[in-house]
């Protein structure tokens, strides 16, 4: 049986940057037994008339970047995903919205989901480890090829009405669901409906949930706690964090601590540091086959 995770969206809500290593870990220990996929919840419209009061978030553009970085940092500390405020600037008068961000992802899923959750997790650092603004198209279509997207067929779906009347549809599914926040999750097993997660969810909640709903049928596995392991993690997912690490390998800091020398002497991964984090990047090359008559080159 297949345990379905609906993750409620956006990608610049920091909630959701923050459980990107829960999300892994479920990956990695429940490998195919668990299916995440995800529905775009539009978290800004316009940021000229939002109104989040409790973190003085919303109408003048400038003043709303300043108290979203503050806000940012202050989460990261809980969650632990890196937050880069020098040079942050995601909305003005011109690009006051993060609709633009939530099209483009059902614009790239038209290229398929592997694809499109790959550059979801690239536009989430994008706007939140590198401060770029990636509610312009000229970021989006950047963050597009960095993913490994045609930006071609990624454009096209932008401009031609396809990824906005998927964005409405997402927006309905949301409204149906009765989300109004996010992050929020659905874990459906065997029953139809599934349980609602509203919020932020730790692991063990998910684990919790995801025993309950497949009638503890769901095996949980877990790697070994080596500098092996940890290199796997970096090759499977390209660029990973150190809270992502030892959620999914469940270090703590000073297991992570004594493997951390073994991991970055590895030649194939590369430390880049990223706000008030880093990544640990793969640099493993990726084997494929280039035909020199068509010029297309495949993995």
């Amino acid at each position: 049986m297949t345990i379905e995770i609906i993750a409620f969206t956006d990608p610049v809500c920091t909630w959701c940057w923050g459980t990107e290593p829960v999300l892994r870990a479920l990956q990695t220990r429940y490998g195919d037994q668990v299916h995440i996929s995800y529905v775009m919840g539009g978290l800004v419209k316009d940021i000229r008339q939002f109104r989040d009061a409790g973190n003085a978030i919303g109408g003048d553009p400038a003043s709303s970047n300043r108290n979203i970085v503050a806000h940012w940092l202050d989460a990261s500390q809980r969650h632990g995903m890196p937050v880069k405020a020098a040079g942050f600037k995601l909305f003005t008068d011109d690009h006051p919205s993060t609709y633009p961000l939530n099209e483009a992802y059902l614009a790239a899923r038209q290229q398929g989901e592997d694809l499109s959750n790959a550059f979801l997790r690239r536009l989430r650092e994008a706007s939140a480890a590198e401060a770029r603004q990636t509610n312009r198209i000229e970021v989006l279509a950047e963050v597009a090829a960095e993913a490994g997207l045609d930006t071609g067929m990624f454009l096209t779906a932008m401009r031609d009405g396809s990824a906005a009347t998927a964005f409405q549809q997402d927006l309905a599914i949301t409204a149906a669901h009765g989300v109004r926040g996010f992050p929020a999750f659905i874990v459906k097993g065997q029953a139809e409906k599934g349980l609602m997660l509203p919020g932020y969810q730790t692991y063990g909640a998910f684990r919790e949930v995801i025993s309950l709903v497949s009638q503890g049928t769901a095996v949980e596995t877990t790697l070994p706690k080596d500098a092996s392991s940890v290199v796997e993690l970096i090759r499977r997912w390209g660029s990973v964090t150190d809270i992502e690490i030892t959620t999914a390998l469940d270090l703590t800091d000073e297991e992570w601590g004594g493997l951390e020398r073994q991991v970055t002497a590895d030649p194939s991964v590369a430390m880049v540091p990223a706000g008030n984090g880093r990544f640990f990047r793969s640099l493993a090359p990726m084997a494929g086959t280039c035909d020199p008559a068509t010029a297309v080159c495949a993995v």
